[in-house]
């Protein structure tokens, strides 16, 4: 799948009238223009369905699962923007887990116009104002939650907990921005202090990562960890394509490297 069809499906997506639809075209600028002139959106055939890059129709069905990977890989473009600067820094290392992940998806051009678009955002929040900015982005949230499924918005949340430890901490005004699109994305803000203990080694963070205390009782673990398990399954997000699949996959190993963790330590089976 081209960037560039994501690029232009956000417009099947959301309202042109919409707060993100006013951040798309703003972001997008000059390389919807690229795109479009090189015949990279996605093609109708006579009748009226979308071709795929071998031509093939998909359909409805397709269509649909081409507009829930689209809106996702934007909204999360705007909130990678967001997280990003929280700190009052733009580190590399962040941008870079960002254009690697569309590198992997798209290819090198993709990590390229990626890195445009954000830039496109960063400039957006500077001549407008934080004020009007944090704004914004309350309301694209809102929006996103209409249209994302919860397992959708989960995974979002995934990816910018992620960016937010790709330097290698996390400070208090980048937890308090993502509890706060957790909240605005009409999910629990608890979720980010889950999220950001995945991967962690420790007993504490496999208890954190399952959102209970050590003084939790074995059933009680065998309930969180059952939660979480049916909440993040990766099959959940597999319309999102292989590459979000993906990372869901990573995200439930984790989730069950926790569970054996706290298993061994207590002796459960």
């Amino acid at each position: 799948m081209a960037f560039g069809k994501w690029i232009g499906g956000w417009l099947g997506w959301i309202n042109s009238q919409s707060i993100l639809g006013a951040l798309a075209g703003f972001a997008l600028g000059s390389i919807f223009d690229i795109f479009t002139d090189s015949g990279s959106r996605p093609r109708q055939n006579i009748n009226g369905q979308y071709d795929d890059d071998d031509g093939e129709a998909y359909g409805e069905a397709g269509k649909a699962a081409a507009g829930e990977r689209n809106g996702f890989l934007f909204s999360l473009m705007v909130l990678a923007a967001h997280i990003i600067q929280a700190d009052g820094r733009i580190m590399h290392s962040e941008m870079e887990l960002v254009r690697r992940f569309l590198r992997m998806s798209f290819g090198e051009e993709a990590a390229e116009e990626g890195n445009r678009i954000l830039m496109n955002l960063f400039d957006y929040r500077k001549r407008n104002g934080d004020a009007l900015w944090r704004r914004q982005i309350h309301e694209a949230c809102h929006e996103m939650s209409r249209h994302m499924t919860p397992e959708h918005r989960m995974q979002l949340l995934a990816f910018l907990c992620e960016i937010a430890k790709a330097d290698g901490t996390t400070d208090t005004r980048e937890s308090d921005a993502l509890k706060a699109v957790a909240a605005d994305l009409d999910l629990d803000p608890q979720l980010i202090d889950q999220m950001l203990h995945l991967g962690g080694e420790s007993i504490d963070d496999a208890y954190a990562v399952l959102g209970i205390t050590e003084d939790a009782t074995d059933d009680e673990v065998r309930k969180a960890y059952r939660q979480m398990a049916i909440k993040h399954h990766p099959d959940r997000v597999a319309t999102l394509g292989d590459d979000v699949k993906a990372a869901a996959t990573k995200k439930f190993q984790d989730i069950n490297n926790a569970k054996e963790l706290i298993f061994k330590a207590r002796g459960m089976k």
